[in-house]
């Protein structure tokens, strides 16, 4: 369900020029108020994940509207919650170096570093870049009387930021607390770890398809749900070839 409060309250309706109040940030303009610590809204921050983590994920993607009206985009120009998301990971971090009795800061940096870039930013680029060219070469509703309008790739980062938030809870926080079930060379702790990371990456693709379906000039956004057929074959078939001998545990996988 759509949110329809405002003037644009059905697919393919723009806006006009009149509405625009301010020019949409670049990705450097971005990147500058990261270090702009004091402007970061990270009270609205905690409302965001609290929401991403209820039973109502879509509701984060309301508050677009209003930014598209106001500010002329749809992706956040506060940086505050991917900062959030870097200093969570950052701590999470730490928590599996000492878990894994890390004994030099080399190895402490080198696992935030992984942690952040890695399995954050670049995968975030990566699924982001995908998403946005998706979106904008295939998804497009074209009217003649509405304004043009495509996907911002900071949006598209955006809702990789979104969808990873869950993720982050169920593989990273959830994870360390059952390590010690998850590790086990046993095959229902595989059964375990492995049903983990499918209901981690479904929840991730699935609030990644909410944030492209929010938008109102996109068609046929449900292709971006299509990943998660992958991913549930990959969890059944793990239930098949591991009385062959190929046992994939998920969390040992990513782990060792």
């Amino acid at each position: 369900h759509r949110p329809i409060m405002l003037p644009l309250n059905a697919r393919g309706v723009g806006y006009t020029r009149a509405t625009r109040v301010s020019l949409p940030a670049s990705v450097p303009e971005y990147l500058c108020r990261v270090l702009d610590f004091r402007s970061m809204d990270f009270e609205a921050t905690l409302d965001q994940m609290l929401t991403l983590a209820s039973s109502d994920p879509g509701r984060v993607y309301k508050t677009n509207f209003y930014r598209k009206q106001m500010k002329n985009q749809w992706a956040r120009d506060d940086p505050a919650f991917a900062v959030a998301q870097v200093l969570l990971l950052s701590v999470v971090a730490v928590a599996y170096a000492l878990a894994f009795r890390v004994d030099s800061l080399s190895g402490y940096l080198s696992l935030i570093l992984y942690c952040v870039v890695v399995d954050w930013f670049l995968f975030g680029c990566v699924v982001a870049t995908i998403g946005w060219f998706v979106a904008n070469k295939y998804l497009l509703q074209s009217h003649s009387h509405s304004v043009a309008q495509k996907v911002e790739w900071l949006y598209a980062f955006d809702i990789h930021c979104n969808a990873f938030f869950p993720l982050f809870l169920l593989v990273h926080v959830l994870q360390f607390f059952l390590l010690p079930i998850l590790l086990l060379k046993v095959y229902p702790s595989m059964i375990l770890s492995n049903l983990l990371y499918a209901a981690a990456f479904s929840v991730y693709f699935y609030i990644t398809h909410l944030g492209y379906r929010a938008l109102p000039f996109l068609t046929k956004t449900e292709v971006y749900l299509y990943p998660i057929g992958v991913v549930a074959l990959a969890f059944v078939l793990s239930l098949f070839i591991a009385p062959l001998g190929v046992r994939i545990n998920a969390t040992r996988y990513c782990l060792y």
